[in-house]
Protein backbone atom coordinates (compact mmCIF):
# COMPACT_ATOMS: atom_id res chain seq x y z
CA UNK A 1 0.00 0.00 0.00
CA UNK A 2 2.82 2.68 -1.40
CA UNK A 3 0.54 5.32 -0.75
CA UNK A 4 -0.46 5.26 2.38
CA UNK A 5 2.26 2.42 4.02
CA UNK A 6 4.07 5.40 5.93
CA UNK A 7 0.81 5.35 8.15
CA UNK A 8 1.52 1.35 9.15
CA UNK A 9 4.91 2.46 10.38
CA UNK A 10 4.16 5.65 12.47
CA UNK A 11 0.54 3.75 13.95
CA UNK A 12 2.06 1.03 16.23
CA UNK A 13 -1.16 0.21 18.00
CA UNK A 14 -1.18 -3.59 18.66
CA UNK A 15 1.96 -5.51 19.91
CA UNK A 16 2.06 -9.47 20.57
CA UNK A 17 3.01 -8.21 23.88
CA UNK A 18 -0.71 -6.92 24.10
CA UNK A 19 0.21 -3.66 25.56
CA UNK A 20 -3.22 -1.86 26.55
CA UNK A 21 -3.85 1.17 24.41
CA UNK A 22 -6.09 3.34 26.61
CA UNK A 23 -9.83 2.19 26.56
CA UNK A 24 -8.59 -0.96 24.73
CA UNK A 25 -9.82 -4.36 26.56
CA UNK A 26 -6.69 -6.94 25.73
CA UNK A 27 -7.23 -10.42 26.75
CA UNK A 28 -5.10 -13.64 25.49
CA UNK A 29 -6.25 -16.81 24.13
CA UNK A 30 -9.74 -16.57 25.10
CA UNK A 31 -12.46 -17.36 22.80
CA UNK A 32 -10.48 -17.52 19.32
CA UNK A 33 -10.35 -20.76 17.26
CA UNK A 34 -7.60 -23.13 16.79
CA UNK A 35 -6.48 -21.47 13.31
CA UNK A 36 -7.03 -18.03 14.68
CA UNK A 37 -4.34 -15.63 15.35
CA UNK A 38 -6.02 -12.24 16.57
CA UNK A 39 -8.86 -10.69 17.02
CA UNK A 40 -9.81 -7.13 16.45
CA UNK A 41 -12.73 -6.31 17.69
CA UNK A 42 -15.42 -8.61 15.04
CA UNK A 43 -12.66 -8.90 12.48
CA UNK A 44 -10.28 -11.85 12.82
CA UNK A 45 -6.86 -12.51 11.23
CA UNK A 46 -6.07 -16.48 10.81
CA UNK A 47 -2.89 -18.12 10.39
CA UNK A 48 -3.37 -18.73 6.47
CA UNK A 49 -3.66 -14.90 6.34
CA UNK A 50 -1.04 -13.73 8.67
CA UNK A 51 1.13 -16.33 6.36
CA UNK A 52 0.49 -14.38 3.56
CA UNK A 53 2.19 -10.79 5.04
CA UNK A 54 5.09 -12.84 6.52
CA UNK A 55 6.14 -15.09 3.93
CA UNK A 56 6.14 -11.97 1.53
CA UNK A 57 8.14 -10.04 3.89
CA UNK A 58 10.06 -12.50 4.61
CA UNK A 59 11.11 -13.23 1.03
CA UNK A 60 11.72 -9.68 0.42
CA UNK A 61 14.42 -9.43 2.98
CA UNK A 62 16.19 -12.73 1.40
CA UNK A 63 16.12 -11.15 -2.37
CA UNK A 64 18.14 -8.15 -0.38
CA UNK A 65 20.31 -10.11 2.16
CA UNK A 66 20.10 -13.42 1.61
CA UNK A 67 18.93 -16.70 3.25
CA UNK A 68 21.80 -15.93 5.64
CA UNK A 69 20.12 -12.78 7.37
CA UNK A 70 18.08 -14.78 9.82
CA UNK A 71 21.13 -15.49 12.09
CA UNK A 72 21.53 -12.29 12.79
CA UNK A 73 20.39 -11.12 16.48
CA UNK A 74 20.76 -8.38 18.24
CA UNK A 75 20.45 -7.86 22.00
CA UNK A 76 19.32 -11.70 22.29
CA UNK A 77 16.65 -11.12 19.88
CA UNK A 78 16.23 -12.51 16.70
CA UNK A 79 15.40 -10.52 13.18
CA UNK A 80 13.22 -13.54 12.83
CA UNK A 81 11.42 -12.36 16.16
CA UNK A 82 11.30 -8.87 14.66
CA UNK A 83 10.02 -9.64 11.82
CA UNK A 84 7.56 -11.40 13.13
CA UNK A 85 6.76 -8.25 15.98
CA UNK A 86 6.49 -5.57 12.59
CA UNK A 87 4.43 -8.36 10.65
CA UNK A 88 1.68 -8.98 13.20
CA UNK A 89 1.62 -5.20 13.95
CA UNK A 90 1.02 -4.18 9.98
CA UNK A 91 -1.30 -7.24 10.03
CA UNK A 92 -3.40 -5.80 13.20
CA UNK A 93 -3.71 -1.94 11.38
CA UNK A 94 -5.16 -3.41 8.47
CA UNK A 95 -7.48 -5.35 9.99
CA UNK A 96 -8.40 -1.72 12.60
CA UNK A 97 -8.49 -0.11 9.31
CA UNK A 98 -10.64 -2.04 7.41
CA UNK A 99 -12.92 -2.05 10.36
CA UNK A 100 -12.93 2.08 10.22
CA UNK A 101 -13.88 1.72 6.82
CA UNK A 102 -16.89 -0.47 7.63
CA UNK A 103 -17.65 2.10 10.63
CA UNK A 104 -17.33 5.34 7.89
CA UNK A 105 -19.51 3.50 5.68
CA UNK A 106 -16.19 3.83 2.98
CA UNK A 107 -17.03 0.85 0.30
CA UNK A 108 -15.25 -0.09 -2.79
CA UNK A 109 -16.54 0.72 -6.16
CA UNK A 110 -17.66 -1.64 -8.85
CA UNK A 111 -14.30 -0.48 -10.62
CA UNK A 112 -11.70 -1.35 -7.35
CA UNK A 113 -13.77 -4.63 -6.35
CA UNK A 114 -12.74 -5.40 -9.82
CA UNK A 115 -9.09 -5.06 -9.19
CA UNK A 116 -9.04 -6.69 -5.91
CA UNK A 117 -10.45 -9.66 -8.33
CA UNK A 118 -7.90 -9.54 -10.38
CA UNK A 119 -5.16 -8.76 -8.47
CA UNK A 120 -6.01 -11.98 -6.29
CA UNK A 121 -6.32 -14.13 -9.38
CA UNK A 122 -2.81 -13.33 -10.57
CA UNK A 123 -1.24 -13.29 -7.35
CA UNK A 124 -3.28 -16.82 -6.19
CA UNK A 125 -2.17 -18.68 -9.31
CA UNK A 126 1.48 -16.69 -9.20
CA UNK A 127 1.75 -19.52 -6.14
CA UNK A 128 2.97 -23.29 -6.60
CA UNK A 129 1.14 -26.11 -4.91
CA UNK A 130 3.92 -25.66 -2.24
CA UNK A 131 3.79 -22.94 -1.27
CA UNK A 132 -0.04 -22.96 -1.32
CA UNK A 133 0.24 -26.05 1.15
CA UNK A 134 2.72 -24.70 3.69
CA UNK A 135 1.20 -20.95 3.47
CA UNK A 136 -2.29 -22.69 3.69
CA UNK A 137 -3.77 -20.18 1.85
CA UNK A 138 -6.40 -20.67 -1.10
CA UNK A 139 -8.26 -18.52 -3.64
CA UNK A 140 -10.35 -16.48 -1.40
CA UNK A 141 -8.10 -15.58 1.75
CA UNK A 142 -6.37 -13.93 -0.76
CA UNK A 143 -9.42 -12.05 -2.59
CA UNK A 144 -10.28 -11.12 1.21
CA UNK A 145 -6.56 -9.80 1.94
CA UNK A 146 -6.76 -7.87 -0.99
CA UNK A 147 -10.33 -6.40 -0.17
CA UNK A 148 -9.35 -5.46 3.14
CA UNK A 149 -6.27 -3.77 2.16
CA UNK A 150 -7.58 -2.04 -0.48
CA UNK A 151 -10.46 -0.34 1.83
CA UNK A 152 -7.67 0.24 4.55
CA UNK A 153 -5.93 2.30 1.65
CA UNK A 154 -9.59 4.26 0.60
CA UNK A 155 -10.77 4.97 4.64
CA UNK A 156 -6.84 6.97 4.49
CA UNK A 157 -7.51 8.71 1.94
CA UNK A 158 -10.93 9.40 2.77
CA UNK A 159 -10.25 10.79 6.00
CA UNK A 160 -7.25 12.76 4.68
CA UNK A 161 -8.91 14.18 1.71
CA UNK A 162 -9.63 17.60 3.06
CA UNK A 163 -6.16 18.20 5.14
CA UNK A 164 -4.29 20.42 2.82
CA UNK A 165 -2.39 23.34 4.71
CA UNK A 166 -0.96 26.00 3.34
CA UNK A 167 3.04 25.61 3.85
CA UNK A 168 4.89 29.10 3.62
CA UNK A 169 8.44 28.90 1.85
CA UNK A 170 9.70 29.45 5.31
CA UNK A 171 7.93 27.12 7.54
CA UNK A 172 9.32 24.91 5.18
CA UNK A 173 12.62 26.04 4.49
CA UNK A 174 15.59 23.95 3.81
CA UNK A 175 19.14 25.10 4.05
CA UNK A 176 22.72 23.52 3.76
CA UNK A 177 25.74 24.25 6.37
CA UNK A 178 29.12 22.49 7.05
CA UNK A 179 30.05 22.04 10.63
CA UNK A 180 33.17 21.06 12.83
CA UNK A 181 32.13 19.14 15.89
CA UNK A 182 34.17 18.68 19.06
CA UNK A 183 32.49 16.33 21.19
CA UNK A 184 32.48 16.40 24.71
CA UNK A 185 32.15 12.71 25.30
CA UNK A 186 33.29 9.42 24.65
CA UNK A 187 31.40 6.16 24.39
CA UNK A 188 32.74 2.48 26.34
CA UNK A 189 33.13 -0.58 25.16
CA UNK A 190 29.41 -1.58 25.87
CA UNK A 191 28.19 2.01 24.10
CA UNK A 192 27.59 3.65 27.05
CA UNK A 193 28.22 7.86 27.16
CA UNK A 194 30.57 9.16 29.46
CA UNK A 195 30.72 12.62 30.07
CA UNK A 196 33.97 14.59 29.92
CA UNK A 197 35.40 16.51 33.03
CA UNK A 198 34.62 19.94 33.66
CA UNK A 199 38.27 20.68 33.16
CA UNK A 200 38.08 18.78 29.20
CA UNK A 201 35.49 20.37 28.14
CA UNK A 202 37.17 23.97 28.89
CA UNK A 203 40.27 22.59 27.37
CA UNK A 204 38.10 21.11 24.13
CA UNK A 205 36.31 24.58 24.28
CA UNK A 206 39.40 26.70 24.05
CA UNK A 207 40.31 24.24 21.13
CA UNK A 208 37.48 25.18 19.18
CA UNK A 209 37.57 28.92 19.40
CA UNK A 210 41.22 28.84 17.85
CA UNK A 211 39.69 27.05 15.21
CA UNK A 212 36.40 28.86 14.61
CA UNK A 213 39.03 31.83 14.86
CA UNK A 214 41.36 30.37 12.02
CA UNK A 215 38.08 29.94 9.79
CA UNK A 216 36.71 33.07 10.52
CA UNK A 217 40.04 35.08 9.86
CA UNK A 218 40.03 33.17 6.81
CA UNK A 219 43.53 31.33 7.78
CA UNK A 220 42.29 27.95 6.87
CA UNK A 221 39.69 26.61 4.24
CA UNK A 222 36.53 25.53 6.33
CA UNK A 223 36.81 22.16 4.41
CA UNK A 224 40.37 21.62 5.72
CA UNK A 225 40.05 22.93 9.12
CA UNK A 226 36.40 20.08 9.26
CA UNK A 227 38.54 17.75 7.65
CA UNK A 228 41.47 18.00 10.46
CA UNK A 229 38.95 18.57 13.43
CA UNK A 230 35.28 17.15 12.47
CA UNK A 231 33.94 14.52 15.05
CA UNK A 232 31.26 14.16 13.51
CA UNK A 233 30.86 11.69 10.14
CA UNK A 234 29.72 14.08 7.90
CA UNK A 235 30.60 17.79 7.31
CA UNK A 236 28.12 19.25 5.38
CA UNK A 237 23.76 18.70 6.49
CA UNK A 238 21.17 19.64 4.70
CA UNK A 239 17.85 20.32 6.93
CA UNK A 240 15.00 22.11 7.78
CA UNK A 241 13.44 23.48 10.74
CA UNK A 242 12.65 20.71 13.86
CA UNK A 243 15.19 18.01 12.64
CA UNK A 244 17.90 19.17 14.45
CA UNK A 245 18.82 19.80 18.11
CA UNK A 246 17.31 23.37 19.08
CA UNK A 247 20.42 25.61 19.68
CA UNK A 248 22.24 23.86 16.23
CA UNK A 249 18.89 25.19 14.62
CA UNK A 250 19.03 28.38 15.51
CA UNK A 251 22.18 29.22 15.18
CA UNK A 252 22.35 27.73 11.88
CA UNK A 253 19.30 29.80 10.48
CA UNK A 254 20.54 33.16 11.65
CA UNK A 255 23.45 32.66 9.22
CA UNK A 256 23.64 34.37 6.10
CA UNK A 257 25.14 32.60 3.22
CA UNK A 258 29.24 32.36 3.47
CA UNK A 259 28.71 33.49 7.17
CA UNK A 260 30.60 31.64 10.02
CA UNK A 261 28.88 30.96 13.68
CA UNK A 262 30.38 31.42 16.76
CA UNK A 263 31.03 27.86 19.18
CA UNK A 264 27.27 26.82 19.71
CA UNK A 265 27.36 23.83 22.21
CA UNK A 266 24.52 21.26 21.88
CA UNK A 267 24.27 18.22 23.69
CA UNK A 268 27.17 16.58 21.37
CA UNK A 269 29.35 18.70 22.16
CA UNK A 270 30.50 22.16 20.51
CA UNK A 271 29.64 23.01 16.79
CA UNK A 272 31.27 25.58 14.61
CA UNK A 273 28.82 25.97 11.76
CA UNK A 274 29.41 27.74 8.17
CA UNK A 275 25.84 28.35 6.14
CA UNK A 276 26.59 27.06 2.48
CA UNK A 277 22.68 28.34 1.38
CA UNK A 278 19.98 29.80 2.86
CA UNK A 279 17.40 28.37 0.90
CA UNK A 280 17.44 25.60 -1.39
CA UNK A 281 14.44 25.79 -3.53
CA UNK A 282 13.99 22.01 -4.72
CA UNK A 283 14.57 20.60 -0.96
CA UNK A 284 11.77 23.47 0.42
CA UNK A 285 9.07 22.38 -2.33
CA UNK A 286 9.87 18.54 -1.35
CA UNK A 287 9.59 19.57 2.51
CA UNK A 288 6.38 20.95 2.15
CA UNK A 289 5.10 18.17 0.59
CA UNK A 290 6.64 16.18 3.52
CA UNK A 291 4.65 18.22 5.92
CA UNK A 292 1.66 18.13 3.99
CA UNK A 293 1.87 14.66 4.57
CA UNK A 294 2.79 14.67 8.13
CA UNK A 295 -0.25 16.74 9.04
CA UNK A 296 -2.39 14.52 7.31
CA UNK A 297 -0.70 11.12 9.25
CA UNK A 298 -1.48 13.28 12.38
CA UNK A 299 -5.22 14.03 11.65
CA UNK A 300 -5.94 10.44 10.44
CA UNK A 301 -3.98 9.10 13.70
CA UNK A 302 -6.16 11.14 16.13
CA UNK A 303 -9.72 9.32 14.37
CA UNK A 304 -7.12 5.89 14.57
CA UNK A 305 -7.08 6.40 18.20
CA UNK A 306 -10.13 7.21 19.06
CA UNK A 307 -11.44 4.35 17.48
CA UNK A 308 -9.24 1.72 18.28
CA UNK A 309 -9.73 2.72 22.05
CA UNK A 310 -13.30 1.24 21.19
CA UNK A 311 -12.43 -2.20 19.99
CA UNK A 312 -11.88 -5.21 22.00
CA UNK A 313 -8.42 -7.11 21.12
CA UNK A 314 -7.53 -10.43 22.10
CA UNK A 315 -4.06 -12.46 20.87
CA UNK A 316 -3.69 -16.20 20.66
CA UNK A 317 -0.15 -16.47 22.65
CA UNK A 318 0.11 -20.30 22.09
CA UNK A 319 -0.26 -20.01 18.29
CA UNK A 320 1.61 -16.98 18.02
CA UNK A 321 4.56 -18.91 19.73
CA UNK A 322 4.10 -21.81 16.85
CA UNK A 323 4.10 -19.63 14.40
CA UNK A 324 7.20 -19.86 12.14
CA UNK A 325 8.84 -18.63 9.11
CA UNK A 326 9.12 -21.05 6.04
CA UNK A 327 12.28 -22.01 5.39
CA UNK A 328 11.84 -24.21 2.19
CA UNK A 329 13.63 -23.24 -1.12
CA UNK A 330 10.41 -23.91 -2.84
CA UNK A 331 8.55 -20.71 -1.04
CA UNK A 332 9.76 -17.77 -2.68
CA UNK A 333 6.94 -15.95 -3.15
CA UNK A 334 7.33 -12.20 -2.63
CA UNK A 335 4.88 -10.33 -5.37
CA UNK A 336 1.79 -9.72 -2.83
CA UNK A 337 2.18 -6.22 -2.30
CA UNK A 338 3.77 -5.28 -6.06
CA UNK A 339 0.63 -6.72 -7.34
CA UNK A 340 -1.50 -4.37 -4.80
CA UNK A 341 0.58 -1.81 -6.33
CA UNK A 342 -0.38 -2.92 -10.17
CA UNK A 343 -3.85 -2.37 -10.06
CA UNK A 344 -4.74 -0.03 -7.62
CA UNK A 345 -1.12 2.66 -8.10
CA UNK A 346 -3.08 5.20 -9.87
Amino acid sequence: MKKCGCVFLVLMLLTACGEDGGGAKVVFTTGLGKDEVFRIGDAICTTPELMVYLTNTQNQYESVYGSEVWNVSLDGVTLEENVKETVLAKTAQIKTMYLLAGDRKVELDETEEKRVKQAAEEYFTSLSDREQELMGVNADTVEKLYREYALADKVYRYIIQDVNPEISDDEARTITVQHILFRTYTVDGAGNRIDYSDEMKGTIYESAVEVCREAQEGEADFVDLASRYNEDSVITLSFGKGETEAGFEEAAFSLETGEISQVIETGEGYHIIKCISTFDREQTDLNKLAIVEERRREVFGQEYDAFVETLARQLNAKLWEEITLLHDDEVTTSGFFDTYAKYFSD
